[in-house]
């Protein structure tokens, strides 16, 4: 299935570039990495004078299973995609740009230029929570395509880092991009019920190991012994079929045996209209990932007006700047520590959410399609 998106020519250019943006990942991402990609296209759907977007998807249905036979035909599936229809594409549509968000490119570079998306090293920092035989594609098709690409994309200086330390590529050809909030995720509308009632310190995000929320929990335990028995804790998000990597189970059963089934909130995975009013009813929230690529959550917050606590690691203090209050993810005392230093300081409440209605005027979608466009006519103008 192919979407063209054709926009009338500049008077300044004497051809347009044409970029092919394989969409295909928008059925099987969740969270950050599919909110790139759906913002990336809702941006380049406005039009450019001197580009022809191409939005291109398979026609087949992809398998997000976990029946192990169905799940090696969709690796072959992905495979074929990427390697064979997806260079029959650029040839047929006279692509001067192929595009891709998944980390994965065709081997073999044809007349065109090709630009992949790496959000973060999380596989190759953390191998042992992947499955093999997917971290076997990646490192050998994956790594090798992207080294012979003509830019990669990640989303902060800090990814960059990482991308150069475990993978090995080109630092020249790499260009950090910051993200956005998402679009839909905005202050919500007040009639709708944000399902509970109590002042509560806000997490949100998926319940993987990397984010730190065995931590964050005993660091609430901890604030609560030492008399905060009007605040709870909400986690929004839920569980990933990724077993290695999801820490949903390890939650609930810490829950339990600190005895805080009534004070902590599982609300699972919500629509963006609650999300939206989850952050603007939090007192503050509370982002300790001890790993990150980028972490929109923080521009959420920034967005409704909230204070935060981040990691002092990975990316969040490039994100974050000084409208943040960082702490030790790896030690619950300073978590709680600073959990009390926000909630009991107003003054500093106020002057966190001044500091981050500025530093939100930074991130925009505008702002990264820019930057992103100013990347494919480098590329196409060099030799």
């Amino acid at each position: 299935m192919i979407k063209q998106v054709n926009f009338r020519k500049s008077q300044s250019m004497s051809k347009k570039i044409k970029v092919v943006i394989d969409i295909r990942d928008l059925r099987i991402a969740r969270t950050g990495v599919k909110t790139y990609l759906e913002e990336i296209c809702k941006q380049l759907k406005k039009g450019s004078p001197d580009f022809i977007f191409y939005f291109v998807d398979t026609w087949l249905p992809v398998y997000t299973g976990n029946n192990k036979l169905l799940k090696i035909v969709e690796h072959i599936r992905f495979f074929w995609w990427k390697q064979f229809s997806l260079p029959l594409i650029c040839l047929a549509r006279g692509a001067d740009i192929l595009y891709c968000t998944d980390y994965f490119l065709p081997l073999i570079k044809l007349h065109y230029k090709t630009a992949v998306v790496f959000h973060d090293a999380f596989f190759w920092q953390y191998p042992e929570q992947y499955n093999r035989a997917w971290l076997f594609l990646l490192n050998t098709i994956g790594v090798t395509a992207a080294k012979k690409a003509d830019a990669v994309i990640t989303v902060t200086n800090f990814s960059k880092k990482q991308i150069i330390q475990y993978v090995g590529i080109d630092a020249e050809k790499i260009y950090p991009i910051h993200l956005a909030p998402k679009s839909s995720v905005k202050p919500a509308n007040e009639s709708v019920a944000p399902g509970h009632s109590k002042k509560y310190i806000l997490h949100t995000g998926v319940l993987e190991k990397r984010k730190n929320l065995p931590n964050l929990i005993k660091a609430f335990d901890l604030l609560l012994k030492e008399g905060y028995n009007d605040y709870d804790l909400v986690l929004v998000g839920g569980s990933i079929s990724k077993e290695k990597i999801d820490d949903s189970g390890n939650i609930r059963n810490l829950i339990i045996s600190l005895g805080l089934q009534d004070r902590i909130s599982l609300p699972g995975f919500v629509s963006d209209e609650q999300l939206s009013h989850y952050y603007a009813h939090a007192a503050v929230l509370a982002f300790v990932s001890v790993n990150e690529g980028f972490g929109i959550p923080v521009l959420e917050a920034f967005q409704h007006d909230l204070p935060i606590l981040i990691s002092d690691n990975s990316c969040l203090p490039e994100v974050g700047g000084d409208a943040v209050i960082i702490c030790d993810p790896f030690d619950e005392k300073d978590i709680r520590d600073k959990l009390k230093q926000i909630i009991d300081n107003p003054s500093l409440q106020k002057e966190l959410i001044e500091k981050g209605r500025k530093r939100l005027v930074l991130f925009s979608w505008q702002h990264t399609t820019n930057a992103l466009l100013n990347v494919f006519r480098k590329i196409c103008s060099s030799s």
